[in-house]
């Protein structure tokens, strides 16, 4: 089922309106990470995530807000679920906390192991605009709820 599909029959289901704000993504932008954090997701493990706040400026997307919707891709484009955001912030990357860290439901779920897979993650997006990784840039952190599977 596509994302678009499922969002559809989400909508149907619970007497949502079809064109509220929803976003449809996948994980890391693909990849086999992809789907390890949406089988994460499924098993109700990770219940946050986090980008930087350069990259919504970046695609010239708003940031996410309590309420929004996402479907949430494989990497095959099959959709996983789809989430309500409950707790949206934006903290600096050297401030996000160890409770959001194992909340993100990866690898070891210590802050220590957040920090350093989300250094690498997040480094794309300051090279894009020709700078370095800013341990004090602004992270976009996200709190989800799985409203459909």
């Amino acid at each position: 089922m596509t994302g678009e599909m499922m969002w559809e029959a989400y909508c149907r289901t619970t007497n949502t309106n079809c064109n509220i704000r929803h976003d449809i993504w996948k994980f890391c932008g693909g990849g086999a990470a992809a789907d390890e954090l949406a089988n994460l997701v499924l098993a109700g493990i990770k219940t946050a995530t986090a980008s930087t706040k350069l990259a919504y400026e970046l695609d010239g997307e708003n940031l996410p807000e309590v309420g929004t919707y996402s479907v949430i891709l494989f990497d095959n484009e099959e959709a996983a679920c789809i989430i309500r955001d409950t707790k949206v912030s934006v903290v600096p990357f050297n401030q996000v906390s160890a409770d959001h860290a194992f909340k993100e439901g990866e690898d070891n779920r210590s802050l220590k192991k957040w920090r350093e897979v989300h250094r690498r993650a997040f480094t794309p997006d300051y090279k894009a605009v020709g700078l370095d990784f800013d341990e004090k840039g602004d992270c976009v952190l996200e709190e989800f709820e799985v409203v459909h599977r």
